[in-house]
């Protein structure tokens, strides 16, 4: 038997994930598995790195906010696009905080990796395998996509990304799961709208059976991630603030992007990393 932590979708929230991985601790879970967005908006970097590898992590893929990221170090940068500004001026900030070997290792991650445990195969992705973005494997969407997802012929699916837990099957039989989101939580019926908690599972293996699925929801202390946020000043604090508080995400919420960038005077920031980029990128001018 194993018991396996499957952890997803931590955007920068470094109080939820401290509470998280005490929780599988207590859970005596074995492994830890990783299924991306580690980064923003919340004011995590480094640290959640370290807090990563302070795990028997055995297994880690990209997301796509970490593709969001490498965009951003890479020079590939739209101003013109307030989503893409907010995502900017925030991975500008944990930029700052990673050492080049750690931004090389980001860069180094898989989109999918198998695991074979007590028999059973594992298919982890953050999205589908090929593509970690999209919404093909959101829980309303059409069969075929988790279908799609089944293709390799692996007995247990796990993704992330769409930040809601779910168990189903595919056409197939075989077991999808999405562990949630660990810092990102956003209900979308509204009687479930205060439930923030983060989310996360534990898989325990029996042999060649079915594995049960245990989703976990931890409380964390939402003030102090604030707080946090607003000590170690990450760009849209208001934003982040809001989201820990009501579940409104504006990742991509142009109009308030807008606001926050005017109301915190972004712009110059925002220029002064573009020219740093070109500098170092000037293939992308």
């Amino acid at each position: 038997m194993r018991k396996i932590a499957v952890i997803s979708d931590v955007h920068g929230n470094v109080t939820a994930l401290q509470a998280v991985i005490q929780d599988a601790r207590q859970q005596h879970c074995t492994d830890f598995w990783f299924l991306g967005d580690l980064f923003v908006p919340g004011p995590g970097a480094h640290d959640l790195l370290a807090m990563l590898d302070a795990l028997p992590i055995t297994a880690y893929v990209r997301g796509n906010w970490e593709d969001g990221f490498l965009e951003t170090v890479d020079g590939l940068i739209d101003e013109t696009d307030p989503t893409d500004v907010y995502e900017v001026l925030i991975d500008d900030y944990v930029q700052a905080q990673l050492a080049s070997t750690e931004i090389e290792r980001i860069r180094q991650l898989p989109l999918c990796q198998t695991r074979t445990v007590d028999g059973l195969t594992f298919q982890l992705s953050h999205n589908l395998p090929t593509k970690n973005s999209g919404q093909a494997l959101s829980p309303t969407a059409p069969q075929k996509g988790f279908d799609r997802l089944a293709r390799s012929g692996a007995d247990v699916l796990i993704y992330g990304h769409v930040h809601h837990q779910l168990l189903r099957q595919s056409t197939a039989g075989q077991l999808v799961v999405n562990p949630g989101t660990v810092g990102m939580p956003f209900p979308h019926w509204t009687r479930f709208a205060t439930d923030l908690r983060a989310q996360y599972a534990v898989i325990t293996t029996h042999g060649q059976q079915s594995p049960d699925v245990d989703f976990r929801k931890v409380d964390y202390d939402r003030d102090a991630e604030i707080a946090l946020a607003r000590h170690r000043q990450v760009p849209y604090p208001d934003l982040y603030a809001d989201q820990l508080t009501t579940g409104r995400v504006h990742t991509h919420d142009n109009n308030a992007i807008i606001r926050a960038t005017k109301r915190w005077g972004y712009h110059d920031r925002l220029q002064h990393i573009i020219a740093v980029r070109a500098q170092q990128h000037p293939t992308q001018e």
